[in-house]
């Protein structure tokens, strides 16, 4: 199963967005969504969340990218938080996870009906306290096997992995993250593969790549090939 990954920063989405508040790209229920963010931090993220999203579903669609047709693609929040994609009203013929980070925001699509989560993380310290409250005992192992150099790096990985499996179980952070368990693995391609177990025995398949102090994560279910990057218009 193939799935598509689409990265871009704020410098990508129309200058104008962010100043008038009613971008010609956005439906009607999203401009009502994007008046009603107070703070112009969530907005510009809100905002590059969205133009990522069209953006991918507008390529892996064939569909035109001009403003009236990304205004016809919907990005809406279902009940349980996760993105689902409407084209004129009706259920599009995709999956899509999103995330962002510092100014960076990532769309994966992949076809509909299919769990799908993705994330990204900055590579920073974190604490023995974060590992014990937020890992399993054999993950906190792994942990501690881990050279100083490498630690951050695959606390990060760990992490990222774990979002994007309770992204792709559509709860979130609503799950206690140690029921989930990671294991990652290095290969000679760009992406290397990592595998989520989730308490209940199901398992998603991922895929992981480090670049630029950010690791990416996406775990899918049935599992996918590595991601193919869209274009960047």
């Amino acid at each position: 199963m193939e799935v598509y990954w689409l990265e871009q920063t704020e410098a990508d989405v129309p200058a104008q967005s962010a100043e008038a508040l009613d971008p010609e790209w956005l439906s009607a229920s999203e401009l009502l969504h994007v008046h009603g963010l107070r703070f112009a931090k969530r907005r510009a993220d809100w905002l590059l969340g969205r133009w990522t999203a069209k953006r991918a579903v507008a390529q892996c669609l064939n569909l035109l990218a001009d403003p009236a047709s990304l205004a016809g693609l919907e990005v809406l929040a279902a009940n349980d938080g996760a993105p689902e994609v409407f084209r004129a009203g009706k259920p599009a013929p995709v999956t899509i996870s999103l995330t962002h980070r510092a100014g960076l925001a990532v769309c994966a699509v992949a076809p509909a009906g299919i769990a799908l989560g993705c994330d990204l993380e900055a590579i920073e310290p974190r604490s023995d306290a974060f590992a014990a409250d937020y890992f399993t005992i054999d993950e906190q192992a792994l942990v501690a096997q881990a050279t100083p150099a490498d630690r951050p790096r695959l606390l990060t990985l760990l992490w990222s992995a774990k979002e994007s499996a309770l992204k792709a179980l559509r709860s979130g952070l609503r799950l206690d993250t140690r029921s989930v368990i990671v294991s990652a693995g290095n290969g000679p391609g760009f992406w290397h593969p990592l595998h989520v177990c989730h308490d209940s025995g199901r398992v998603f398949s991922g895929w992981w790549h480090t670049s630029g102090g950010i690791v990416r994560t996406l775990v899918a279910d049935p599992p996918a090939l590595p991601p193919t990057f869209l274009r960047r218009l």
